[in-house]
């Protein structure tokens, strides 16, 4: 009875070998930098706007090239998720170290353009990190770009005072000092785990 088990041992064997061998070979030579936060690399396209800053002024994404970009769509009157991520981001880049800390820029994007003044967003973003930038654009536009990076923003009905929140995502993009996109941080990481990933963007190709 024990003899057919003995025959189909060394065909088995075999395979068994090759499947613990790849499985060996991909931890050695898989990824050699762990990313703490979603790797989107190729999945998105580069950063690309056309909107307006504090000043009134337009401005692209290319006067901002050479940077660290961490992009995040919210408004000024969000009660708990955008001021909650723009501490948390402001606290990552204050934590990393001195000589890095100004290839960094928070690009925050309102999508709120009947309410958020430039010069309203200016104060706020101000209020977080002076490494912030506030931006905004007429509704079409902010649609645009919103769509461009797969996300969306929808108004509520305002309420008897004409108040209304807006309902968006809480993803933070992050493009590199090129401007391809390369992480997803989600509102679930720690300060340390993006400062991690920030000053390992900020090292790539740097002595």
């Amino acid at each position: 009875m024990n003899i057919p088990f003995r025959v189909r041992l060394p065909r088995i064997l075999p395979i068994i070998v090759v499947a613990t061998t790849a499985i060996f070979l991909t931890g050695c030579f898989g990824d050699d930098k762990p990313w703490r936060g979603k790797d989107i690399s190729s999945l998105m396209p580069e950063l690309a706007f056309e909107l307006t800053d504090a000043s009134s002024d337009t401005i692209t994404a290319k006067e901002t090239d050479g940077k660290i970009r961490m992009l995040f769509f919210g408004f000024t009157s969000c009660p708990d998720v955008c001021p909650a991520t723009l501490q948390k981001l402001s606290r990552a880049v204050n934590d990393m170290p001195e000589q890095w800390q100004d290839d960094t820029r928070i690009v925050f994007v309102s999508v709120d353009p009947q309410r958020d003044t430039p010069e309203k967003i200016k104060n706020y973003v101000d209020f977080f990190s002076d490494k912030a930038i506030g931006l905004t654009g007429d509704e079409k536009a902010l649609r645009e770009l919103s769509k461009r990076y797969r996300t969306t923003f929808s108004y509520d009905d305002p309420d008897a005072k004409g108040n209304y929140n807006v309902s968006h995502s809480g993803a933070v993009y992050v493009f590199d000092r090129e401007g391809n996109a390369r992480l997803l941080f989600k509102p679930g990481l720690s300060v340390e785990d993006i400062r991690t990933d920030l000053v390992a963007l900020a090292q790539e190709g740097r002595a």
